[in-house]
């Protein structure tokens, strides 16, 4: 439910490559490629891992982190196919590495298989079951699914073994207004947002809101979570909700026909949420 899903990256060290280089170009080189396939460019990233993956110089630790880290930003790219088959790789090389796991879980949500996401949140999750971030991503999916429960105890462990992660503080949020418990909802989106103000937190807040029927508080929210660079269908829908709440019918119309052209389905999802 909550976007962007949560990544897991693997840094690279010399360490992982050997034998040494030669000559130190070579050395200067291998360096420079170490640094881009951990950077935050992703097409430098792409760069800079493609030439660790070709080098030769990898020990298979060292090319299952590079796999993982291009497909990071192949994910980032929206290049999902590519994504896949690079954590495929990574995990035939690292049976035991619990960040690709993740990544693929990420991965095949988007691509809207959540028994395929779940299936890759739980052998992340049994390699360590405290790694936050496959919790607060399964949480997402449990909720997406209306599985509240489960997504409430992914979101409440996810908080207890990482009580900075904003996104586990939306999640709870957002689920957590879902079901009705609007205090401790708006509690958790103040967290998130005091950590880190995202436009997944504003917009979780921002429903938030509209579940309290605070329309002029609901729509600020919207705004900040717009102006964040929020892709969310449902933020602009329940923008235009709450707008039509307050009788601007002009403006809300605009918001909510935006709205479903990006998803045809939003008006239901608010309306089995109790917005009708």
């Amino acid at each position: 439910m909550i976007l962007p899903r949560k990544l897991g990256a693997a840094i690279l060290v010399v360490l992982f490559f050997s034998p040494p280089p030669h000559t130190w170009a070579q050395e200067n080189s291998l360096l420079k490629n170490i640094e881009l396939c951990n950077g935050p460019d992703r097409s430098s990233q792409i760069d800079g891992c493609t030439a660790l993956i070709t080098s030769n110089a990898a020990t298979s630790l060292g090319l299952a982190i590079a796999y993982n880290n291009r497909g990071n930003a192949y994910t980032a790219a929206e290049k999902y196919d590519l994504a896949l088959v690079d954590y495929d790789k990574a995990l035939e090389l690292n049976p035991s590495f619990m960040k690709a796991f993740n990544n693929r879980g990420v991965v095949y949500e988007k691509k809207g298989d959540d028994d395929r996401a779940l299936e890759n949140f739980d052998a992340a999750l049994e390699l360590d079951n405290s790694y936050a971030y496959a919790l607060v991503n399964r949480g997402d999916v449990y909720s997406r699914k209306q599985d509240y429960q489960r997504a409430l105890i992914d979101y409440d462990r996810a908080v207890q073994f990482d009580t900075k992660l904003a996104s586990a503080w939306s999640g709870r949020c957002l689920t957590r207004a879902q079901t009705g418990n609007l205090k401790a909802a708006l509690d958790d989106c103040n967290e998130a947002i005091r950590l880190g103000a995202t436009a997944t937190g504003y917009d979780a807040r921002a429903f938030t809101r509209l579940k309290m029927e605070q329309w002029d508080a609901a729509i600020a929210d919207y705004d900040s979570a717009l102006k964040l660079g929020s892709k969310f269908a449902r933020s602009l829908y329940g923008r235009g909700y709450a707008k039509r709440k307050k009788g601007a019918m002009g403006p809300a119309e605009a918001d909510i026909k935006a709205a479903q052209e990006l998803d045809p389905a939003i008006a239901e999802s608010f309306s089995q949420a109790g917005l009708n």
